[in-house]
């Protein structure tokens, strides 16, 4: 399996939905492992040339993704290759073929999958990261993840869905995941970034003061 790059010691934290200078800045400083680029439709949505921009500010060891839903393979390729992401996260139905192309490419391969019963299981497609999204993804509304069998011990998978810096130390106590993952829950309003609460968020999670 390809080698999750950008991986800490620590908890992995994935800041997601960044548009701007600041906003890349900011994940970087305040500690991120991950920060993600959105190439589908969105309010957060850059293209190619602006995720290039910001990547170039973005250091080794933090791993730069694009998120991507529903996209035919050729834009998938073609998009990571002209930004210079390193990982590339799918939402949608890909068979195990797509994510074999995309693993032939050499990017890291984050799978998204919202949360059932049973639970997605990591490797289901081949990828190198599971994200589990609330039953509604990308809703951005806390769900009920307490007595809930998320994923195996030492399985490399982030928990996503609702995470503020209110609630995610809670939520990380309650289902001990390799990561997390966060947009909307650091925003002042839909798709604009707040600095403070990147901040706020990476301390919350690594229960620092």
């Amino acid at each position: 399996m390809r080698q999750a790059e950008g991986v800490s010691s620590s908890l992995f934290i994935k800041i997601c939905g960044l548009k701007t200078d600041r906003d890349v800045d900011t994940a970087v400083e305040a500690g991120a492992d991950a920060i993600g680029f959105v190439f589908s439709a969105s309010p957060r949505r850059i293209d190619a040339a602006t995720a290039a921009r910001l990547c170039a500010r973005v250091p080794e060891n933090v791993l730069t993704v694009g998120v991507f839903r529903d996209e035919p393979l050729r834009d998938v390729r073609s998009l990571a290759t002209d930004s210079g992401i390193r990982a590339v996260q799918l939402h949608g139905p890909e068979d195990r073929g797509y994510y074999d192309d995309l693993a032939a490419g050499g990017w890291t391969l984050i799978r998204a999958a919202a949360f059932g019963e049973p639970a997605p299981r990591l490797g289901d497609m081949g990828e190198d990261i599971l994200l589990l999204d609330a039953p509604v993804p990308g809703s951005g509304v806390a769900w009920d993840w307490s007595r809930k069998p998320l994923a195996g011990p030492g399985e490399k998978w982030l928990l996503a869905g609702g995470l503020t810096p209110d609630n995610v130390r809670a939520a990380v106590d309650a289902t001990s995941p390799w990561g997390v993952d966060v947009s909307s829950g650091v925003e002042r309003s839909r798709g604009v970034k707040d600095p403070a609460l990147i901040t706020a968020f990476v301390r919350a999670t690594r229960n620092r003061p």
